[in-house]
């Protein structure tokens, strides 16, 4: 007997919290893995782990691979299920399982569920989960679910590894957007290192030390963004600066100063140009560069942006959208499958990382049910 959504949403709710009980920080993520993979094979997917360590499951016509009787998590498998004889359009719900270090206790209190990743972005994967398991198998798609690895790690290496395995022809990215919205566009990326040494001398003479240097560092790139930022109004619109990491020390013979620094980029900046002015600042410091991602938007007018539309009024809800200042795997793949693609996910972002972190279950129901509506509307 096939089972109700009603049904399946209780089980995708069961699904978040035991989730959110595994730990999983970036590069930690296996076990969740073979969870996320177990439940998708149990609610009728072609569930494995793929050759980087997503969850992937896939929904369409024909066979799948067998269920661990054991219960546990299907070989590691680096090929996707043998394509079916006719053409199918595939639909790629891409979440990601990985959270941030710190693990808050999972509890349940007024309507809420709390734990790390209940926002960002375990809660808009299990929606994924539960979404497709409830529309099942398409005539004429494919629906695929990916728990993404290493989202977190700025590495991204889940979207860039399924990048170069999938040219699906919609895309959904697990991220908290609200359930009335659905966002547009990421910011760019860049983390700059940057160390000063000096040679040791008195404190009392005239020399500079390593961490004055470094602080005048910081001021001085506070400035030119401050410059760079002239008639940039929105947030979206500027190059935005935080000071991650400062640390210093010395041997007795030579101290050292370092400090961490994070941008986000707007469209119109990439990393290699914000590169080149950190360097015209300062050239004395050893400068290291990583997380490296261009912002993207996607296009506005698109079937899949008119489903969501459609699902959220049909649900009571007003939809609109957001282009966020932060970035996720919409950067990585965006540019390399050029289709319709959208993030969202139930939650608020402003939760993202705290001690706090915690989803409306109403709202993550919602969610669900904005996601099964928009499944039927976009594949019908």
């Amino acid at each position: 007997m096939t089972a109700s959504i009603e049904e399946i949403t209780g089980s995708g709710l069961q699904l978040l919290r035991e989730l959110l009980e595994i730990r999983s920080p970036s590069g930690e993520e296996m076990p969740a893995v073979n969870h996320l993979v177990r439940w998708l094979s149990r609610h009728g997917f072609t569930a494995y782990r793929d050759a980087a360590g997503n969850a992937v499951g896939v929904l369409e016509a024909g066979g799948r691979l067998p269920d661990a009787g054991n219960g546990a998590a299907p070989a590691p498998n680096p090929e996707p299920p043998a394509p079916a004889s006719q053409p199918l359009r595939e639909i790629l719900l891409l979440g990601h399982i990985d959270t941030v270090r710190g693990f808050p206790r999972v509890r349940e209190s007024n309507g809420r569920l709390y734990g790390r990743g209940a926002v960002d972005a375990k809660g808009p994967l299990a929606a994924f989960a539960t979404a497709a398991a409830a529309v099942g198998r398409r005539p004429g798609w494919r629906i695929v679910v990916v728990g993404a690895v290493e989202e977190e790690s700025a590495s991204s290496k889940g979207a860039r590894y399924i990048a170069g395995q999938r040219t699906p022809d919609l895309v959904v990215i697990g991220e908290p957007t609200g359930w009335q919205r659905v966002a547009l566009g990421y910011k760019g990326r860049l983390l700059a290192d940057i160390e000063f040494q000096r040679m040791m001398s008195h404190t009392a003479g005239p020399a500079i030390s390593a961490p004055e240097a470094a602080f005048a560092y910081w001021s001085r790139v506070q400035a030119l963004l401050e410059e760079l930022n002239t008639g940039r109004e929105r947030p979206w619109e500027q190059v935005q600066a935080s000071l991650r990491h400062i640390a210093s020390g010395d041997d007795g013979l030579l101290e050292t100063a370092s400090l961490r620094m994070g941008f986000r980029l707007p469209l119109d900046i990439a990393p290699e140009t914000l590169k080149s002015l950190l360097i015209s600042v300062d050239g004395q410091g050893t400068f290291r560069f990583s997380g490296e991602e261009r912002a993207f938007r996607a296009e506005k007018n698109t079937p899949l942006v008119r489903a969501f539309l459609s699902a959220i009024r049909d649900h009571g809800g007003e939809p609109g959208f957001v282009v966020k200042t932060g970035t996720s795997d919409m950067n990585v793949v965006g540019p390399i499958w050029r289709c319709p693609i959208v993030a969202y996910g139930p939650g608020d972002s402003s939760l993202d990382h705290t001690p706090n972190e915690h989803v409306l279950i109403e709202e993550w129901r919602r969610g669900v049910s904005v996601l099964v509506a928009m499944l039927q509307c976009v594949t019908a």
